[in-house]
């Protein structure tokens, strides 16, 4: 397993909000800086640092570490 930072944007979907086209980034400063750049185009926009299987790809264990307007909760599988 290895720490990646991601930032995802929110759009408004009927029923509420969706997330956008996920964005990485090379550390937590990093990712809090893009999400902030971003934060005026979107309902919302959220950075965290997850938990990803290098085999398989798959991310677990999400952690907020910046969140700006309305975002929606992930899955924390």
């Amino acid at each position: 397993m290895a720490e990646k930072f991601i930032v995802i944007p929110y759009r408004k979907v009927r029923g509420g909000v969706g997330p956008g086209e996920m964005r990485q980034a090379s550390n937590a400063a990093s990712a809090e800086k893009i999400a902030a750049a971003m934060a005026d185009r979107f309902i919302g926009v959220a950075a965290y640092a997850v938990e990803v299987d290098e085999e398989s790809g798959d991310m677990t264990s999400p952690r907020l570490l910046v969140q700006f307007g309305e975002i929606a909760e992930l899955p924390s599988s």
